[in-house]
């Protein structure tokens, strides 16, 4: 069966090399599908077993400063793609359209700018693997959630096989706003362990109905490429994108409800 397993795989393999866009080949992970499956095996692996097992009987690992240092590192990295999506896209409306984002195949340097900030997108979700290796390794496993497990595998996953077919186009809306987010998001990680207290500020919910509305934004403009009648952007992979949008909204929804509606009424 492994062999099986193997073989089909590499056949895999050899069809993304074949069909998708060369120009993404140059960069790290992407000249085959190997490296990422190995980083998600090894990423489920441990934070859903290896992890758990390890600190089992052991205290938690101090582990503030690098946080805080991964922390700081993600706002400015997110802040930087932000800036750069501005630059490439936003500022320039001759190039993108409301309900329609073109790939841009030509060979300019500045096609080759928003596909190297696609890239960076792209690995800024490797990196927020570490949230929840950071999870475990201080023994808050209870915040290792579906929700969270599957958010982190899903854009893994899923941005490098779209990513490596259309580098850019209309998921760029998408990166722009999660960037955005993420830059918020990461500053208030930063906060919580530089002044623990903040974890309970009145704010703090204030950080989930952003990700909903995240979501709401997304799921509008998924809504309008698919009603888009003179757009080649492949609509089938907004079809796919708009119900894992849902999915999400609906997961963050019951979360918000259990940790903050609940508590409103129990107050």
């Amino acid at each position: 069966m492994p062999c099986v397993m193997f073989e089909s795989i590499n056949h895999f393999n050899k069809w993304l090399y074949e069909n998708g866009d060369r120009r993404m080949e140059e960069y790290w992970l992407y000249a085959s599908i190997w490296p990422i499956i190995s980083i998600i095996f090894v990423y489920l692996l441990f934070v859903l077993k290896l992890g758990p097992s390890y600190m089992k009987n052991r205290k938690p690992f101090d582990i503030d400063r690098i946080v805080m240092i991964y922390n700081i590192f993600q706002v400015f990295y997110s802040m930087y793609i932000v800036k750069e999506s501005v630059r490439l896209i936003w500022s320039k409306p001759d190039t993108y359209r409301l309900n329609c984002i073109e790939v841009d195949y030509s060979n300019t340097e500045t096609s080759r700018d928003k596909i190297f900030i696609i890239y960076l997108y792209y690995f800024s979700k490797i990196l927020d693997l570490l949230d929840t290796v950071f999870f475990v390794l201080r023994k808050k496993q209870s915040q290792v959630t579906f929700l969270h497990v599957y958010h982190h595998g899903m854009m893994v996953t899923a941005g490098w096989l779209v990513i490596k077919f259309y580098p850019g186009g209309q998921l760029a809306f998408l990166g722009s706003i999660n960037s955005v987010v993420h830059t918020i998001m990461y500053s208030y990680y930063f906060l919580t362990v530089l002044k623990p207290e903040y974890k309970k500020a009145w704010w703090k919910k204030y950080l989930t109905q952003l990700q909903l509305i995240q979501f709401v934004l997304t799921a509008l403009h998924g809504v309008a490429s698919l009603l888009a009648t003179d757009c080649t952007y492949p609509k089938f992979i907004m079809a796919f994108a708009l119900p894992q949008d849902i999915l999400m909204f609906y997961l963050f929804w019951n979360f918000y409800k259990k940790a903050y509606t609940s508590k409103n009424k129990q107050s």
